[in-house]
């Protein structure tokens, strides 16, 4: 799975949906500390979880960080606290044990001894789903929390978003022009090498 070959195509249309003067604001007051973070909505054990994922959705590589390099996992903890109304936080503490459960099958494991490849199972197994098929709801068509499926592709879309609108990959990463005052037309990989405008 080329995890870090989907950002190359990703465009302006992944990131506006959450621009706003105040996501950007929490993404920019999300201490850079990540060893002793404390999540303030997540459980310290969910919050382990939270930040595996970020990292094996987008680890780091030899020319970018790591989702959590970025605050990514604080971020979305912020996110979920502030902005989810009581419904969505509800129903995404709910997923996180459903998603905590399958990975610690023996009840003696710790959560910090999860290994990544278990993490990338884990992904691979519920993230994407065969001809668009979810045996869960299938097997509960009452069910109103989120599948696993769905809960783990929202956390995969909250990790990109959050990324790809850090400053860091903005300016750093993506095209960016401070003053877009000219109208570029033609070919992407011929104007930018095939990199999406970061604004």
């Amino acid at each position: 799975m080329k995890r870090r070959e989907a950002l190359k195509n990703i465009g302006f249309a992944t990131g506006f949906l959450v621009v706003t003067p105040t996501i950007i604001s929490i993404l920019q007051s999300c201490d850079s500390d990540i060893k002793n973070w404390k999540p303030i909505f997540f459980t310290v054990e969910q919050g382990v979880v939270l930040t595996r994922l970020a990292d094996v959705i987008l680890p780091k590589t030899t020319k970018l960080p790591s989702a959590t390099d970025l605050n990514v996992p604080q971020f979305i903890d912020r996110y979920a606290n502030e902005v989810l109304d009581d419904e969505s936080q509800n129903n995404m503490k709910i997923a996180f044990d459903k998603i905590i459960y399958i990975l610690k099958a023996n009840e003696e494991i710790s959560i910090n001894d999860i290994t990544d490849n278990e993490y990338k199972a884990l992904l691979d197994k519920h993230l994407v789903l065969s001809d668009g098929i979810n045996p869960e709801k299938d097997e509960n068509p009452s069910l109103t929390t989120s599948s696993k499926s769905e809960f783990l592709n929202y956390i995969k879309w909250m990790c990109i978003t959050a990324y790809l609108t850090t400053e860091e990959i903005g300016e750093n990463v993506l095209v960016y022009d401070p003053i877009p005052t000219k109208y570029y037309t033609g070919d992407l990989q011929e104007l930018t090498g095939g990199i999406s405008y970061s604004l």
